[in-house]
């Protein structure tokens, strides 16, 4: 379909129609990670499927995405949103603080958020990839959001003399690929350890790139 439909303009039983246009999103993206999270997965999901777990019609999907792989985009985004959020928190909550201990308690707090609920580790590190060539565009521009991030951890820690200094943007882009690959198998049981175990090891691994021997 080349675009979508225009939905119904003006208030309907007391809301807006931009109230109404969040609603419909919000129920699809619910259930755009409740199937393609879990089952059947994002390849095997219709759009007939999709609009019937929302409670919604088809013509009503079309109003809101063009196609199933707009739906998955937007969720990627939001899951990578709602962990952004948790992390700059734990931030927030540890500013000042020694970089052990600020290390420690961001990155618990983001792998606290992506294994609360395995269907965003699904959708983050299984579902997004191999899909098309402009998801995974927008996968590695995620990437670079969190490198860039580690990045300025770094130069935070260095200024206060934490860290050696050093351009730290390939270990921190080697560093990514550690977290990623060894929370998505932990999440899968193929880590024997804790999910304080994992934190851990990620944690030395990062303090390593910090402060080199």
């Amino acid at each position: 379909m080349a675009g979508r439909l225009k939905g119904p303009t003006g208030r309907y039983g007391g809301r807006s129609a931009q109230e109404r246009q969040a609603e419909r999103r919000r129920r699809f993206l619910d259930a755009a990670l409740q199937l393609f999270g879990d089952t059947p997965g994002y390849r095997a999901t219709t759009v007939a499927a999709l609009s019937e777990a929302a409670g919604l019609s088809t013509r009503q999907f079309y109003e809101e995405f063009r196609t199933l792989e707009d739906v998955l985009a937007e969720l990627h985004l939001q899951v990578n949103g709602w962990a952004e959020e948790a992390v700059l928190a734990a931030a927030a909550g540890v500013e000042g603080r020694p970089l052990a201990e600020r290390a420690s308690a961001i990155f618990r707090a983001y792998a606290g958020n992506v294994t609360g609920d395995p269907r965003r580790i699904r959708i983050t590190f299984v579902e997004i990839i191999g899909v098309s060539p402009r998801l995974e565009e927008q996968r590695l521009a995620r990437r670079a959001r969190w490198v860039d991030f580690i990045c300025g951890e770094a130069a935070a820690a260095v200024a206060q003399g934490e860290a050696a200094p050093n351009d730290h943007r390939l270990a921190a882009t080697a560093f990514i690929g550690s977290v990623n690959g060894l929370l998505h198998d932990w999440s899968a049981g193929w880590v024997d350890a804790t999910l304080d175990e994992v934190v851990d090891e990620l944690v030395r691994q990062l303090l390593a790139i910090l402060r080199p021997p």
